[in-house]
């Protein structure tokens, strides 16, 4: 089945139709890096508590559920390798969404006065002493993750969140990464602000409020724009640096935590439903079929995902579009490039209805199979659905 010509085709009904769920814990990497001791830098001893206490949140089944062994927390790194060998594997395992979170000293160097991550043997104003902010982002765009996102607890942090920017900043343009959120603890100039007496520093401590407590009368998943929006509210309440953010392909919606102060409501359980079970059945053939193609069986996991790809699940399509991505990789890895060109085509006629950054994760694998297969005719007719709709949704307000 061939992609339609019609120019309003893909870019003409994609958008966001209802709110997507969480990430896949199974499928995302988080990694927690905290710099608290120092040589020649004040110590910050509330960075151990930031990165001990936000890894027991996110790996909580009630806030998000992320498996322990997919949250890696790096303590006081004392080089580079260190600090980024531990992202760097973390982008190649996860394929939904990968969090980058860091917390310590952030440093301008004395001449590009451009980010510097400290490390433990770090000297102020000398940006070779610790870890260039660039070389956090280019792991970033070589992940494989769907979506990225970046937490930046330190001095001078907003530096990470211009970078990322996307309006006119030459810069910019060449910093950019496909799917990336970063949300940073204080503007371009300004210091962070790590209290005395307080277990946690400003920014960090008002973050795990908002996991642990969640938000009245706020949605029942708290997404990126709005844990951004209320940490604002409660920083600019106690006169404490502002948070600043900047995010490609509106990324902000994706949601990131169930909100417990709607769970403590204790609304009464409805019955299960026969659509739940087929949606618990799709999750769980994905997580298999994953097992096995991680223990290098990706051919005794494709019959799970074929049979995942029978159900169909009312307002459970972004499970089955996961299901499809799995299913396509697995299938072109295996040398069945027919067959994977044809899930895909299914996904793409389908992708209207899910969040942009798989939409356009489809179009462009897609026009990969079908470009290495020699059809360049429609591979360049999926590329220009995909253009079309990166254009739209820029222009979006």
């Amino acid at each position: 089945m061939a992609p339609t010509d019609s120019k309003v085709g893909l870019a003409g009904q994609m958008g966001l139709a209802g709110q997507v769920g969480l990430p896949d814990p199974a499928a995302s990497r988080a990694v927690l890096i905290g710099t608290a001791a120092y040589r020649h830098l004040p110590a910050l001893p509330a960075v151990q508590a930031n990165v001990t206490d936000l890894a027991a949140e996110l790996c909580d089944a009630t806030v998000w559920g992320l498996p322990r062994e997919h949250c890696t927390v790096v303590a006081d790194p004392q080089n580079a390798t260190a600090m980024l060998d531990p992202v760097h594997r973390a982008g190649d395992q996860a394929t939904d969404t990968l969090l980058v979170y860091y917390a310590g000293h952030g440093m301008r160097d004395s001449e590009s006065a451009d980010l510097y991550l400290a490390l433990g043997g770090s000297r102020d104003n000398t940006g070779y002493t610790a870890v260039a902010y660039q070389h956090v982002r280019a792991a970033l765009r070589s992940a494989r993750a769907r979506r990225k996102i970046v937490v930046l607890d330190c001095c001078f942090s907003g530096r990470a969140a211009r970078t990322l920017a996307a309006e006119g900043d030459v810069l910019a343009a060449q910093a950019a990464v496909d799917g990336a959120f970063v949300l940073t603890a204080s503007p371009r100039d300004r210091l962070a602000l790590a209290p005395d007496g307080e277990r946690h520093t400003a920014f960090t401590g008002e973050m795990l409020g908002v996991l642990r407590q969640g938000i009245e009368d706020g949605p029942e998943l708290i997404d990126l724009d709005t844990l951004h929006r209320v940490l604002e509210e409660r920083l600019r309440a106690k006169n404490r640096p502002l948070p600043q953010r900047s995010q490609e392909n509106g990324v902000g919606r994706l949601p990131l935590a169930r909100n417990r102060a709607r769970a403590a409501r204790r609304i009464p359980a409805g019955p299960v439903l026969a659509t739940d079970v087929r949606a618990a059945m799709v999750a769980s053939g994905l997580g298999l079929a994953r097992m096995l193609r991680a223990a290098g069986r990706s051919r005794d996991a494709l019959p799970m995902l074929r049979l995942a790809l029978q159900e169909r699940v009312p307002d459970g399509e972004g499970s089955l579009l996961a299901v499809q991505l799995e299913l396509s990789e697995m299938l072109a890895e295996t040398g069945q490039i027919r067959e994977a060109i044809e899930v895909l085509e299914q996904a793409f006629q389908q992708v209207h209805k899910f969040y942009g950054p798989d939409a356009l994760l489809v179009c462009r694998r897609l026009a990969d199979l079908l470009q290495e297969s020699g059809n360049h005719i429609q591979a360049c007719e999926v590329l220009k659905h995909a253009l079309d709709l990166a254009d739209t949704h820029g222009r979006r307000p």
